[in-house]
């Protein structure tokens, strides 16, 4: 479908067979990007190449035709601003991250930074390794378009800021400082928006448009000889349970107050005062999308039988995308090799995030969590925020979402549209005061695995429906074009 469709396309994208034969002719150079740049991991959790990531970030930017690109300090891991002047009245902004999550090779059937290619079932070639769908696989496409103008010799029909960032996997905690750099805030304010390349395709070749995302605060409460003189300053034979407290009792006891007995309704005092439901129009989306979802290969997927209370694949959406969540990430105290050790632990840790939906913000539910645990004399539990960020929401009627519909109309790709993602990227930081820029997230292609073992990025689809990289790469050509009319409209 999508070959039969590019024809569709020509008469909008200017020598578009041009491009797709370069297209095509650097495929091999393209695959090996992605394979080099998974290579090399960016992970801000353990402060893990973080000069390095930043430095090569800047180095593909300027590789793929911007004219100046410098890596910007955060207090953090630091950031790349770049911009690209082709001379257009239109202006797109586009958000990177280069960072990864962590990862345990005994866990993958291959070497997690190897980008290994492979045969994956039902699918076509794909790519395996850390990074290679969340975010690299889908950047790397846009990239390769950028390189097809270049290789093309011709310029670009928009003008382009992009902005990177590498602690997106903790939440970005240091990210609005980039954007408040001057340079930095002076250029985004003359874009039109700012996307975030995805590989939003299912296996029936289904795209999506995606129109907001939660936002994400993650933090950790910490029990312990470090909070308070009552527990072990290291651990002790549990035989002195009798007469010295627990802290990972007392971390139990802190966290069962966070939810209902249900085991999922958050009751942290007022959390749910500013959550905006979900309007008709956003149910009568998501009622659109799980018409053509198969739910028990959703299910499936996900490795349950059952939805929360049995609900029904409607009601269960509806949740998904407007409700937000109070989640332990991890648990960790005391000994957890093999067997027994009879010790008291000294520490006892949670890692938890919020997933937050309009109109809540990141100050409001830390404030309100702390309150909460004081409240019930919980002081000895100590709150360490690492990072987070708002919800984003763009209206489905911008401009810039209805050039994102007229791609995906004029290549005949068939799409839904989601009124949120569940999962959480920074947008707000764009979408919010002072900039209040349209956001979204925006591509085709395939893969799997996010934040998990053998994460995957589709590169030769076998699926005359699903896009290999080469097709997505096409689709940001398209993209780029419909994007310049938006200074005509």
């Amino acid at each position: 479908m999508l070959a039969l469709a590019a024809s569709g396309a020509a008469a909008q994208t200017p020598g578009r067979a041009q491009l797709e034969r370069v297209v095509a002719g650097q495929h091999e150079a393209t695959v090996k990007a992605l394979q080099d740049w998974i290579a090399l991991p960016t992970i801000a959790a353990e402060k893990r190449n973080v000069a390095e990531g930043a430095d090569y970030m800047r180095r593909l930017a300027l590789d793929a035709g911007f004219q100046q690109a410098r890596v910007v300090q955060s207090g953090g891991v630091p950031g790349v601003f770049a911009t690209l002047d082709a001379g257009a009245p239109v202006t797109l902004g586009i958000y990177f991250m280069y960072d990864v999550k962590q990862y345990e090779p005994s866990e993958w059937a291959s070497p997690p930074l190897a980008g290994q290619l492979y045969d994956r079932a039902g699918e076509g070639q794909a790519i395996r390794g850390r990074g290679a769908v969340n975010q690299k696989g889908p950047e790397t496409a846009f990239l390769a378009a950028l390189k097809a103008f270049k290789a093309s010799g011709r310029k670009l029909p928009v003008n382009l800021v992009l902005v990177a960032e590498g602690e997106e996997e903790i939440a970005s905690p240091n990210f609005p400082t980039i954007v408040a750099d001057p340079e930095v805030a002076a250029a985004l304010k003359k874009t039109v928006g700012v996307f975030i390349p995805a590989a939003s395709q299912g296996q029936d070749g289904q795209a999506g448009i995606t129109l907001g995302a939660k936002g994400a605060v993650e933090f950790q409460l910490i029990v312990g000889g470090e909070t308070s003189d009552k527990y072990p300053k290291a651990d002790v034979h549990s035989s002195n349970y009798a007469r010295i407290e627990s802290p990972a009792w007392r971390l139990v006891k802190a966290l069962d107050t966070l939810v209902a007995d249900d085991g999922h309704t958050p009751t942290i005092d007022g959390f749910m005062d500013n959550v905006a439901p979900l309007t008709p129009r956003q149910k009568e989306l998501i009622a659109q999308r799980v018409a053509v979802t198969d739910e028990a290969k959703e299910k499936k997927a996900l490795g349950i039988g059952r939805w929360i209370n049995d609900e029904d694949f409607q009601t269960s959406s509806e949740r998904f995308l407007g409700q937000p969540t109070v989640n332990i990430q991890g648990l960790v105290s005391g000994y957890t090799g093999v067997g027994g050790k009879t010790v008291l632990p000294s520490r006892a840790e949670a890692k938890l995030e919020f997933r937050l939906v309009p109109n809540m913000t990141r100050d409001e539910v830390v404030t309100k969590l702390k309150a909460h645990l004081a409240k019930r004399g919980f002081d000895d539990v100590k709150v360490v925020v690492s990072g987070g960020y708002g919800p984003n929401q763009t209206d489905e009627n911008s401009p810039f979402i209805q050039a994102q519909k007229r791609v995906f109309e004029r290549l005949k790709i068939p799409y839904t549209l989601t009124p949120r993602n569940a999962g959480s990227w920074p947008g707000v930081v764009f979408n919010g005061a002072p900039l209040n820029l349209p956001t979204g997230q925006f591509g085709i292609g395939r893969g799997g695995g996010a934040h998990a073992p053998d994460e995957w990025f589709l590169i030769k689809s076998g699926n005359p429906k699903v896009a290999g990289i080469d097709e997505a790469t096409m689709l940001y050509v398209d993209y780029l074009y419909e994007v310049a009319k938006l200074g005509r409209r």
